[in-house]
């Protein structure tokens, strides 16, 4: 058992802050949240918080971990007019070359990453075509060795072929049939869910489409797809099916309430007409689309689902809040700040139909995904200006300690594990791959 005492809690959406209250964790659920009563428990660890601040885990809701070694890229890349050509000459080589070696040290470093910056899940999509077979397994592997709960999805294409197109599948299938089966065995326990991948309609052919709606039949999952990123996707989409995408998506019956649609630019109203009736989500990735000039979702104030994800831009879901808040300023859009929380807090909506557990308050009875904060607030702290003191003042680096699962995996700024070495073969497995992109 553990005990936080005389925190300051704060709840996301809707905003509130209480402070001096005790919280109760036992295995991986809050069992009791109040006013002094830790002295009705004997617990093996209690942390007196003196009034800091606690809040329900951050949940980034679309990342790509296989970017991680991207970063301060040194591969010799071609200049890129266009979204596609970003694709083609980034991000496609990119994926070419990851090995078993890169994989790992992405996703670990990314997990890494998540859990200092306050993100205790990521909702992951992995593309690695010359590494498929067992990559959602060492990814799965990187999560649970640091701690971070997850979905994970391996991004099904047809771009590569016929085999390689196939074996996305497959990998998808066993590796739910496995997260299915490890769920049942000890659900107290699961960590990691496992949901069907696909990149994007105009790399996804209708067989491939009824294909992966058949391997969903009965798993209890959803997809996680790109949609209308770019004006490509939809032109594509009319083109050779002269169809709206989302109008594609459910012809091939691939929409449930658990299904993660990312991005949606270019989305018409029937489109999200579409995923709303379906109960599905759409995640706003605000810095990616800005680095990939794709340009501004200006029809977010009609999703009922929107949540928020980083789509390879690391983790710092304090900073994907903040610029879509300021974003959509400056793109005069309909959103207010209240919307950009309950997009954040939606994250953990789509824990929720996952995991079949209960995520983002601390109440009685949910999971124990909690973050601790060193913020000295300048400004009284109150329930009606939580978001404000989140937009304009709270940063990642007041993240002093964090609690997935009911454990402990990161106090006091510090791992309970050695990371430098990890670091230090990261370093060693991103020069070998900019090596390998520049073969390709």
């Amino acid at each position: 058992m553990l005990i936080l005492k005389n925190a300051t809690l704060i709840n996301f959406h809707p905003s509130a802050v209480t402070q001096d209250v005790d919280i109760v964790i036992d295995n991986n659920l809050i069992t009791e949240v109040g006013k002094g009563i830790s002295s009705k428990y004997k617990a093996g660890k209690v942390i007196d918080l003196k009034g800091k601040l606690v809040s329900p885990g951050i949940v980034c809701s679309h990342n790509h971990f296989y970017s991680m070694l991207s970063r301060g890229i040194m591969a010799k890349i071609k200049p890129s007019g266009d979204f596609i050509s970003v694709l083609q000459n980034l991000w496609w080589r990119l994926d070419r070359a990851l090995d078993e070696e890169s994989l790992y040290y992405s996703g670990l470093t990314g997990a890494l990453e998540a859990i200092k910056s306050g993100t205790t899940s990521v909702i992951d999509h992995n593309a690695s075509p010359s590494f498929i077979k067992g990559s959602l397994n060492l990814l799965k592997k990187s999560f649970e060795e640091v701690g971070l709960r997850g979905i994970l999805a391996y991004e099904v294409t047809d771009r590569n072929g016929e085999v390689g197109m196939m074996e996305g599948v497959d990998e998808s299938v066993e590796f739910i049939n496995q997260v299915n089966k490890e769920k049942k065995n000890n659900p107290s326990h699961h960590l990691v869910e496992a949901a069907f991948g696909g990149h994007a309609p105009f790399t996804l052919n209708d067989h491939v489409l009824k294909l992966i709606s058949e391997k969903l039949e009965g798993t209890n999952k959803g997809i996680h797809f790109h949609v209308a990123e770019d004006q490509y996707d939809v032109s594509y989409s009319h083109h050779h099916f002269e169809k709206d995408i989302m109008q594609r998506l459910e012809d091939a019956n691939l929409l449930n309430d658990k299904a993660i649609l990312v991005h949606g630019v270019y989305l018409n109203d029937n489109d999200i007409n579409i995923i709303n009736v379906h109960d599905a989500f759409l995640v706003h990735n605000t810095r990616s689309n800005m680095n990939n000039s794709v340009g501004y979702m200006h029809k977010l104030n009609q999703v009922k689902n929107a949540a928020l994800g980083t789509d390879g831009i690391g983790s710092n879901m304090f900073d994907e809040m903040k610029f879509a808040f300021f974003k959509n300023a400056d793109a005069k859009g309909k959103i207010s700040m209240d919307d950009v929380f309950k997009m954040l807090d939606n994250g953990n909506s789509i824990l929720s139909r996952y995991f079949g557990a209960k995520f983002g308050r601390i109440e009685k009875g949910f999971a124990a995904d909690l973050v601790i904060y060193d913020y000295n607030a300048p400004t009284p702290l109150l329930s009606e200006n939580l978001q404000g003191h989140m937009i304009f003042g709270m940063e990642s680096h007041d993240v002093e300690t964090v609690i997935v699962n009911g454990k402990i995996v990161y106090e006091n700024l510090a791992f309970p594990f050695d990371t430098e070495e990890i670091y230090a073969k990261s370093n060693v497995a991103a020069k070998k791959l900019w090596t390998k992109m520049d073969s390709l």
